[in-house]
């Protein structure tokens, strides 16, 4: 699809399961251009659910995300979602650009709050409080956006400092990658932090992931990040997503209300609540027919 299309495409795979093995990611990234996908996303867990997750592998996803960059040349690339406040910015700033570098400047960065929390975070006894979590996130952005600009960083905030650090290279994106931020719909909070950079990556009360969300339910959505500024100055993304149809034409009565609601990304994923979403053979079987046809 061309880099004005209304629509993009996108596969959404964890970094567990069959995934956590990068030459199995690199196959998924070299099938899905080849098919003529837009991105490929993938989650950053370190445990996830710790009962539901039970003896699966995992992959760290930024040596997945090399991988698939390596085997491509095209799509976008990225973490959906990388929890800042599990992370050292000067670290993640660093694997950000480098894969900025070596993708010749294909990633996008999704960040959110981070979950299941009690297993991703109190699991080796990290902060468990939501607020807190939230202002890690909100200072941890600001600083990687002056980290990505290679330019000197001093910065003395409620829980990062920097003394005089200058990061270099900078991203090949300038001034920076794009930044997407996650959270659910209708919660104000995660949607307001979204409006303030790059796109919106929305889950809903009423459609988990998997599940494509109610029209109506994305207009709301586009009306309050509208009045918070979301896109004043910059093109602004709003990824939904699910499992679209196999017919065309059911495909396209899903998938062109939310393009006509606001939505400028789709992202094909499967049922949370099941099992394929972790697995080689379901997963590529849909890459392989393609992305749903708006045409």
């Amino acid at each position: 699809m061309s880099e004005d299309a209304i629509v993009r495409f996108s596969i959404n795979i964890p970094n567990f399961g069959d995934f956590a093995d990068a030459h199995t990611v690199a196959r998924v990234a070299a099938a899905a251009e080849e098919a003529g996908w837009d991105g490929l996303f993938v989650w950053d867990h370190v445990v996830h659910s710790k009962e539901r997750r039970k003896g699966q592998p995992f992959g760290d996803p930024w040596m997945l995300l090399t991988a698939a960059a390596l085997a491509t040349s095209r799509i976008k690339l990225g973490p959906l979602v990388t929890p800042i406040a599990r992370r050292r910015p000067e670290q993640l700033a660093r694997q950000v650009a480098t894969l900025d570098g070596m993708s010749g400047g294909r990633v996008i960065f999704g960040a959110g709050l981070g979950g299941p929390i009690d297993d991703e975070f109190g699991s080796f006894g990290d902060e468990t409080d939501p607020k807190v979590l939230a202002a890690r996130l909100d200072e941890g952005l600001d600083v990687l956006a002056r980290y990505w600009s290679g330019e000197t960083v001093n910065h003395q905030g409620e829980h990062y400092r920097v003394d005089d650090v200058t990061l270099l290279p900078a991203t090949v994106q300038t001034p920076r990658p794009p930044v997407w931020l996650a959270g659910y719909w209708p919660r104000k909070a995660p949607m307001r932090r979204a409006a303030r950079w790059d796109g919106a990556v929305p889950l809903f009360r009423s459609a988990n992931h998997g599940e494509a969300p109610p029209v109506e339910e994305v207009r709301d959505l586009m009306a309050f990040l509208r009045d918070q500024g979301a896109g004043a100055t910059t093109p602004y993304d709003v990824v939904v997503g699910g499992i679209s149809p196999a017919d065309p034409a059911r495909s396209r009565a899903l998938i062109e209300p939310l393009a006509e609601a606001g939505a400028t990304w789709w992202d094909e994923r499967q049922l949370l609540g099941g099992t394929d979403f972790y697995r080689l053979d379901p997963v590529l079987r849909r890459i392989e027919q393609g992305p749903p046809s708006l045409g």
